[in-house]
C-alpha cells in the first residue's frame, strides 16, 4: 500500500474528498492517501510541501504559484476548483470602516506572509487604485480563529477570508463584511511535490482520477445542501449560493490563466520574474 499525504482546509470546498477517504476509494486502489488539515492556509501549506511533510496539497492558485518561484519544489498538476473564490472582506461588528474605501492605509489581518489572505489584500489594493506601499499594512493572526479574536480586539483592522466560510461569523455579530475581493483565476489547484511526480506519477494520476469522479456527480448528491449546512454550521441558503457558484475542475490551468496570476503577482511587486509555465505545471 503506497502512503502519501495531502493537505488542504477544512472547508466545504473539500468535502469531496472527505466522502471519498469515507469510502476508502483510495485504499481500493492500492493508495493510503492520509488527509491533514492545514487551519493555516496555503502559506502553511507551501511550507509543508518544502519540508515534505506532505506530498499534495489542494492550495490556493496564487499561492502556491508564487511559492514554485520562489523556491518550492513542487508543480500545479490539476486545477481543483474553476470558479473564482469569493474573499470577503471583514471587520469587527464595532469597528467605525463602513466600506472598502475606508480601509485605505488600514492593517490587514493575515494569516501570515505568502498566504491567500495576505496575496488578496494586494489584489485588493489593486482593484480599489490604493498605493501599494504606502496604503498596505500587516498584522498576523494565524488563522480563522486568530481573527475572530484579534478584530474585535484592535488586532487588525480588516480580514479577508472565503465569504461563505465566514458567513457564521457574520450572522453572530462578530464580524461585518463590508465587500467582496473574487480571484481574478481560478482559485483552488491541485500541487504535488516533484519528487512525487517523478517517483510514482501513475500514483498521482489514480488520485485525481478518483477525486475528479466525486466532483463530477457531487452537485447530484441527495440533499448534498443539507448535508454540507450541518457539517459545516451554515444556512442552507448559503450553502444552495455557493453550490450553484462553485464548479470543479479535471483540467490543469492554462498557460493563459498561469500568465494572468504571474503577471498580477509581478504587477504588485509580489515575485521579481515570471517563469515559463514548465517550471509550475506538469501535465499527465
Amino acid at each position: 500500500m503506497k502512503k502519501i499525504k495531502i493537505g488542504g482546509v477544512p472547508e466545504h470546498f473539500n468535502y469531496p474528498w472527505y466522502l471519498a477517504l469515507k469510502d476508502k476509494k483510495f485504499q481500493q486502489q492500492g493508495i493510503n492517501l492520509r488527509w491533514v488539515d492545514f487551519l493555516g492556509g496555503t502559506g502553511e501549506m507551501n511550507n509543508a510541501l518544502r519540508e515534505k511533510e506532505i506530498d499534495l496539497a489542494v492550495i490556493l492558485t496564487e499561492g502556491i504559484v508564487k511559492d514554485i518561484i520562489q523556491g518550492n519544489q513542487s508543480k500545479i498538476v490539476q486545477v481543483f476548483v474553476k470558479s473564482p473564490l469569493v474573499w470577503g472582506i471583514h471587520v469587527a461588528k464595532n469597528s467605525p470602516y463602513q466600506t472598502i474605501s475606508d480601509l485605505r492605509g488600514a492593517e490587514a489581518a493575515i494569516s501570515r506572509y505568502g498566504s491567500g489572505s495576505h496575496l488578496m489584500a494586494f489584489i485588493n489594493a489593486q482593484n480599489q487604485h490604493w498605493d501599494i506601499q504606502k496604503d498596505l499594512k500587516f498584522k498576523v493572526i494565524e488563522n480563522l480563529d486568530g481573527a475572530l479574536k484579534g478584530l474585535p480586539n484592535g488586532e487588525g483592522d480588516y480580514f479577508m477570508w472565503e465569504k461563505f466560510t465566514t458567513k457564521p461569523y457574520v450572522d453572530k455579530g462578530i464580524f461585518r463584511r463590508v465587500g467582496n475581493c473574487p480571484t481574478p483565476w481560478p482559485c483552488f489547484v491541485i500541487a504535488a511535490r516533484d519528487e512525487l511526480i517523478e517517483n510514482d506519477p501513475e500514483a498521482i494520476k489514480t488520485i485525481l482520477e478518483l477525486i475528479n469522479a466525486e466532483t463530477k456527480q457531487f452537485k447530484e448528491i441527495p440533499a448534498i445542501d443539507h448535508k454540507l449546512a450541518d457539517r459545516y454550521q451554515q444556512k442552507v441558503e448559503d450553502i444552495q449560493e455557493w453550490l450553484s457558484l462553485t464548479q470543479w475542475s479535471s483540467k490543469n490551468l492554462t498557460s493563459n490563466e498561469l500568465e494572468e496570476v504571474q503577471k498580477s503577482l509581478l504587477d504588485l511587486n509580489l515575485i521579481d520574474k515570471k517563469v515559463a509555465p514548465e517550471r509550475i505545471l506538469f501535465n499527465f
